[in-house]
């Protein structure tokens, strides 16, 4: 088995830990069972929503660079478990359609490793 093998067999979807910190808008931060860490700006969440009118969105935009000038930064106000398996957010800026699972939080963890991850199975 390669090393990219293994490291996607030993690489945990169950989370330990769960902390969403709406009071302070830090965002959510996960312990994996593996012992991983994860940390997520609510920002950061809201431009990966799963949910179909945002990926729907997504594949129809050609220019991904395009940014406004000045955005304001989006945070969660409401967050609530769905079942044993997700969370779904309600966004500052009206969203609430996207649920999060901890498959594809896991998928998604912005860290440097797993960046490095996921640019070795696209490369």
């Amino acid at each position: 088995m390669s090393d990219q093998d293994q490291a996607s067999v030993v690489r945990s979807t169950e989370p330990a830990n769960v902390q969403v910190l709406l009071t302070s808008g830090e965002g959510v931060r996960i312990d994996w069972k593996d012992g991983h860490h994860s940390e997520y700006t609510f920002d950061y969440l809201r431009k990966k929503c799963p949910c179909a009118t945002c990926r729907e969105h997504k594949a129809q935009t050609t220019d991904k660079t395009l940014l406004p000038m000045y955005q304001e930064q989006v945070r969660a106000v409401q967050a609530q478990p769905v079942g044993h398996y997700a969370v779904q957010f309600t966004f500052s800026d009206g969203h609430t359609t996207g649920i999060y699972s901890f498959e594809y939080f896991r998928e998604i963890c912005p860290c440097a490793d797993c960046r490095a991850d996921r640019n070795r199975e696209e490369g």
